[in-house]
């Protein structure tokens, strides 16, 4: 499954483009809301189509099955996700770079924490549909970008850390905002967590990796 799902800002496309991209960006974020709250098995067609506030002829226009739809979901937020450390390279600041990508992390926590519980909920079931996807494609960017952060280390730039479970650590640690929001709230007091709540997270959770990664005070 290529992370390369992201769609495309309908500014840059001409009229018809721009009307498909809002027509599939309504349509993953209603199956978003509707699989990260019924399950796979759970879900309807109907139900996310009423969801996303369009036809049901129109969402098999864009996605032939429910499973089609499903793995548009997960691959959206793995593009999202991954994209975001394209920063992770030999000639960046490693302060620079880990912080881009950490808070780039904590804002798709805010933004689409449904897709991050879908995405959740595969792994927590055997990832039946990315399973072949995170044993090539992610353990092959995963091997990189901890290569380069091995080099930093090497020249004194970085802490010595072991890169691969500091990537692990992030994505624990940036996904439980969304995964586990409620319990964060209760455990907050919050009814729900604010942008206020979200940008003091942030701020935390940077500062802890960053000190890990003997990149702060």
């Amino acid at each position: 499954m290529p992370a390369t799902a992201c769609l495309a800002p309908s500014s840059a496309l001409p009229q018809g483009g721009r009307v498909r991209v809002r027509n599939q960006a309504a349509l993953l974020r209603g199956a978003e809301r509707v699989f990260a709250r019924a399950g796979f098995a759970g879900a309807t067609v109907a139900d996310i189509a009423t969801e996303a506030g369009v036809p049901k002829a129109n969402l098999h226009y864009y996605y032939r099955t429910k499973r089609d739809l499903y793995r548009a979901v997960l691959t959206n937020i793995l593009a999202l996700w991954l994209t975001e450390t394209d920063g992770i390279v030999a000639d960046a600041d490693p302060r620079t770079a880990l912080e881009h990508y950490i808070r780039a992390k904590m804002r798709f926590s805010r933004e689409y924490p449904e897709a991050s519980r879908v995405f959740a909920n595969e792994v927590l079931h055997g990832a039946t549909e990315i399973g072949a996807f995170l044993s090539t494609d992610l353990r092959a960017l995963v091997a990189a970008k901890t290569q380069v952060m091995r080099d930093w280390i090497k020249v004194g730039k970085m802490a010595a850390i072991d890169p691969q479970h500091l990537f692990f650590a992030i994505w624990a640690t940036t996904q439980t905002y969304a995964d586990f929001a409620a319990q964060i709230a209760a455990v907050t007091g919050s009814q729900a967590l604010s942008d206020r709540d979200y940008a003091h997270a942030t701020d935390a959770v940077v500062a802890m990796f960053l000190r890990a990664a003997g990149l702060a005070q």
